[in-house]
């Protein structure tokens, strides 16, 4: 068993606050309805399969409990694990919401360990693994995860990977549940915030029973939580006229050093297209009428493709939402029953249906061809789409509309996803000295996407291509709109000048009973609700993952052949079979091609994997002179992939007291991460994103010095001046991405050190620091397209495998420009991370009615670096707003709890804080003084302040209220949810039912 129960006889004449001395706070929760932990309870330890007292593992650990859990008023669990350094940039449903969302990751909640990416953070449910919710991967959506069945989070840095297995190459995030609980607990709460939005509806019953004198235990839990969708409007700082972006300065067009490059700016549009239509009847790919004729207003222009004011579309219409909508049910069944002396079967089952709802961007297209006999197309714009076919420079008839097609209706994705998880096993006593475990666990998640606002590209174009039937057939207007197909079959749609590879036509048959429905594009609204229809679709993708685990092991001590100064050696042997799987099915049309969507193929994979491990504790002295405790223990595991073959993990470890007071503990591990099966089985699929091209004049002197010679080499060859080269794409550009068979496994190479104090001349107080330092080798990386276009350009030469998958145009009016790209993970990062870890937990009394507790959690980033290849510089994260893998990488994060009770009364205060950190990566900003101004470097810190009054009407009754972000806290000026979310003073209230007795 991952997770060890030591049993009461095993941890005599060892206090309470001993034990606990490395948990946060010092005392584990209860096993029955929030009563106080019984003596000489069983203990459960994580990070370890031999049974030991927690105060002997030489891991730092840092716990959070269900007090805790419940102090925060939160029921999204992340939210409040993100305000823990360990924890810090992992991903929310603000993160996942919105433009922010990747296809199919809307309203996952992901932990990412050291900020070096959640497909290193290995998330367990007491000690055994959980099926993952994101296709291809193993990353835990912590939304299947329920919240009052919870005893306490346990993160645990180092060695993982030797005890658990795979994946846990930066740590493990370990969900302690209740066990033997007996009675009823119910808590209901409510939230709002301060503007009348964003709510929470949550209620949980757990109900217990213990039977058969004891042997036998059944509990059931159910859970209900549903947040409200925010959407970005709903916040006035996101409005048009209000919304802050930081752009290329319009007044700085040669790059003066004595001018920043870039300023913050209200109201920044985009400059060739709007929510109505804009209309370049010049070819020259800029709107000069708007969609009723009348003459387009550019704004100011700002440098590449954006203007200020004007008519062109906001960029702030683009965020989308800022929470989604979540609705999850969650049930959990726990059996447990004692079938001969010492020997327990348990069986736990888990179903949890999860919908999600989010907004993000609507369709969109450029250069789109109107021809001049269209009778929406406004009269005083015909005769100079006719012109156009005279016109040397253009030499075709009509004119290009650009639109953003919010009235089409916005895409967004409407989530179903089902997580069954079902556990079986026996555990107990073989001896006096030994206890064994054996277990099975299946899991299976399921994910409906519905993709709405998707569009079939032929449907659109060929409704747009729009001719009045008289004309077309005898020349005589008689008023009846068609579409030009129904009566040419012959007559495709445009391919829009933009968009080259939208070249797949069929999802209808041209001719008179196409269908086909004309629609109007000229004017925000003017589709019919007809043709909407039938353009547009829902795309229904489904993806299918599982999980089979087996495991056995045997656990305990040679007590009973020998025992050293320092008691009996503990150990613990076993093996694992795992098999994971995963399997995608996009929706026909995007599989085609005929969609707005990026053409989707289907996937699939597996791995199994065959382990045996082994674990053992020496402990050499004990209550000596100068050696209250002296221990050394390690860890190995040999593993067999199907995909990677065999692998190797390790780790030593020492603990030394001194004295009772001080102890001090250190481990070194190696440990490996196989890729996962989208990294390996992903086939080739499309992609459109953007990319702010690094060799731009604007750009050209930022990143790595070797830039501006790079970039000269590779536009040359191109046929383009890089001295005057500027980024001829606006839109998103289109690319492929792809998994890679040939990776191999990463290594990791983990060292802590850290020192725990407890003085006896100060009852109460425990303390902890601990040293951390990881360095990750062979990392398999996938980098953005905007981070593959810099590191081409920022290495020591253009030959390198960033460049290989980066094309430009050769020659023509574009010349230089990025075509194309090609996304693939590959063995050639490396990640370093080093800092340190504290915490301190001081409890006391206050007269004889009042208790007084004091958390403090803290962390100092000393290191976090990212190299993209071998040779090349380091880039710097440490300190950022958000780092390579996404989250923030603060250098100081610090999360204080203050805890007063005073009789029935429990006042408990928090505070949450990180520095100030860099609004951009460094390796934007180097070499570049007048990037910015100084004053708007770095984004301002976090500071959170929380407050929770909780009530004990009686022995069973509790109420509470509570406000999170009590002086309401915003992001930063030109941020949506950094360094805070945008959802502002929130309040909330709650009560709680206590039946402990009511069996």
């Amino acid at each position: 068993m991952t997770c060890i129960i030591i049993k009461p006889r095993l941890l005599a004449g060892i206090s309470q606050a001993t034990i606990a001395i490395l948990a946060w706070p010092a005392l584990a929760q209860a096993q029955t309805a929030d009563a106080e932990p019984e003596q000489g309870g069983d203990i459960i330890v994580t990070g370890s399969r031999i049974a030991r007292p927690q105060i002997d593992f030489p891991n730092p650990i840092t716990a959070i409990t269900a007090t805790q859990i419940q102090e925060s008023g939160r029921t999204n669990i992340t939210d409040l694990l993100t305000q823990t350094p360990a924890l810090v940039g992992s991903q929310t449903s603000n993160t996942n919401a919105g433009s922010n969302a990747a296809i199919g990751t809307s309203g996952l909640n992901l932990l990412n360990l050291r900020n070096l990416g959640p497909q290193r953070t290995l998330v367990l449910v007491d000690g055994r693994r959980h099926v993952a919710s994101l296709p291809g991967t193993a990353a835990v959506d912590i939304n299947t995860i329920p919240v009052d069945l919870i005893e306490r989070v346990d993160v645990l840095t180092g060695g993982a990977s030797a005890i658990y297995g795979a994946d846990g190459v930066t740590g493990v995030v370990n969900f302690v549940t209740k066990k033997n609980f007996e009675g009823i607990l119910a808590r209901g709460q409510m939230g709002i915030s301060e503007r009348g939005d964003a709510g929470n509806r949550f209620f949980s019953i757990t109900a217990g029973k213990n039977f058969a004198d004891g042997r036998g235990n059944f509990t059931l839990n159910y859970e209900y939580d549903r947040d409200e969708r925010l959407q970005a409007y709903q916040r006035k700082r996101n409005l048009t006229q209000n919304r802050t972006t930081f752009q290329n300065n319009p007044d700085d067009p040669d790059d003066d050093p004595n001018i920043p490059d870039n300023v913050p700016l209200k109201d920044v549009r985009f400059y060739d297209s709007s929510r109505a239509g804009g209309i370049d009847v010049d070819f020259d790919g800029v709107p000069d009428y708007r969609w009723d004729g009348s003459p387009w207003d550019g704004g100011r222009f700002v440098p590449p493709f954006y203007q200020q004011g004007g008519d062109g579309t906001p960029r702030s219409d683009y965020i989308g939402d800022l929470l989604p909508d979540i609705e999850r049910h969650n049930v959990n069944a726990l059996f447990r029953y004692e079938v001969a002396d010492g020997i327990d079967f348990f069986v736990q089952g888990k179903y949890v249906k999860t919908k999600t709802f989010t907004i993000s961007q609507p369709t969109f297209d450029f250069y789109s061809l109107i021809q001049p006999d269209n009778p929406y197309l406004p009269a005083n714009l015909r005769q100079i789409a006719l012109d156009n076919a005279n016109n040397p420079d253009i030499e075709m008839a009509g004119v290009l509309l650009n639109r953003d097609n919010f009235d089409l209706g916005t895409r967004g994705e409407d989530v179903d996803r089902e997580t069954i998880r079902s556990v079986i096993g026996f555990e107990g006593d073989i001896s006096s000295h030994a206890r064994f475990e054996i277990s099975y666990v299946y899991g299976q998640t399921k994910v409906k996407n519905r993709q709405i606002g998707n569009r079939y590209n032929d449907r659109f174009y060929a409704a747009m291509d729009a001719v009045d039937e008289g004309q077309f057939l005898t020349g005589t207007p008689n008023g009846n709109i068609v579409c030009r197909s129904n009566l040419d079959p012959t007559a495709l749609p445009f391919q829009p000048l933009a968009s080259p590879g939208i070249n797949n036509f069929g999802s209808f048959t041209p001719g008179p009973n196409s269908g086909c429905v004309p629609l109007n594009p000229f004017g925000e609204g003017s589709p019919s609700r007809q043709a909407i229809d039938w353009v547009t679709l829902t795309s229904i993708a489904r993806d299918k993952l599982t999980q089979h685990v087996v495991s056995g092991s045997v656990s305990g001590d040679l007590g009973g052949l020998f025992s050293l100064p320092g008691g009996d050696v503990g150990y613990a042997i076993g093996a694992e079979y795992r098999r994971e799987g995963s399997k995608s099915t996009p929706d026909p049309a995007d599989t085609a091609g005929f969609t707005f969507n990026n053409v989707l193929l289907p996937s699939k994979g597996h791995y199994d994997v065959w382990e045996i491990f082994g674990e053992i504790n020496v402990p050499l002295l004990k209550d000596r002179p100068f050696a209250e405790e002296l221990s050394f223990g390690g860890a190995v595991r040999y593993s067999d992939y199907s995909t990677v073959g065999s692998t190797w993990t390790w780790k030593v470890d020492g603990v030394y007291a001194p004295i009772r007071d001080v102890r001090f503990r250190a481990t070194y591990a190696e440990a490996v991460r196989a890729p996962n099966i989208s990294e390996l089985f992903d086939p080739a699929n499309q992609t459109f994103l953007f990319i702010d091209d690094p060799c731009d004049v604007n750009n050209v002197n930022n990143g790595a010095s070797t830039r501006r010679a790079n970039c000269a080499a590779l536009l040359t060859a191109a046929g383009a001046d890089p001295n005057t080269f500027r980024d001829p794409n606006s839109a998103s550009i289109p690319g492929v991405q792809t998994g890679n068979p040939d990776l191999t496994e990463e290594t990791a190479k983990t060292t802590t050190a850290g020192i725990v104090l407890q003085p006896r001349f100060l009852p109460g107080l425990t303390a902890s620091v601990d040293w951390y330092n990881i360095k990750l080798k062979s990392a398999i990386t996938t980098v953005t397209a905007q981070r593959l276009a810099d590191l081409c350009v920022d290495q020591a030469t253009i030959d390198n495998q960033f460049c290989a998958n980066i094309t430009r145009q050769v020659g023509g009016a574009n010349a230089g420009g990025i075509t194309g790209f090609t996304l693939l993970p590959q063995n050639v990062a490396n990640f370093h991370t080093r800092g340190v870890d504290f915490t301190v937990n001081y409890q006391f009394a206050v007269g004889e009615a009042d208790r007084i507790a004091l958390n403090l959690v803290g962390g100092y980033l000393d290191k976090l670096t990212f190299i993209g290849s071998p040779g090349a510089d380091p880039s710097n994260d440490r300190n950022v707003a958000q780092s390579v893998n996404g989250g923030p990488a603060p250098k100081w994060l610090l999360n204080f709890d203050a805890t007063w009770k005073h009789g029935p009364l429990t006042v408990n205060y928090g505070f949450n804080y990180f520095g100030k950190t860099l609004r951009f990566l460094r390796s934007t900003t180097t070499g570049d003084d007048d990037y910015v101004e100084k004053k708007y470097f770095h984004l301002k810190s976090k500071q959170e302040h929380e407050i929770q009054l909780s009530y004990d009407i009686n022995e069973r009754f509790n109420v509470y209220f509570g406000v999170n972000n009590l002086f309401d806290q915003k992001p930063d000026f030109a941020e949506v949810f950094l360094p805070i979310s945008g959802v502002g003073r929130y309040f909330y209230a709650g009560a709680k039912v206590n039946l402990a007795d009511i069996f």
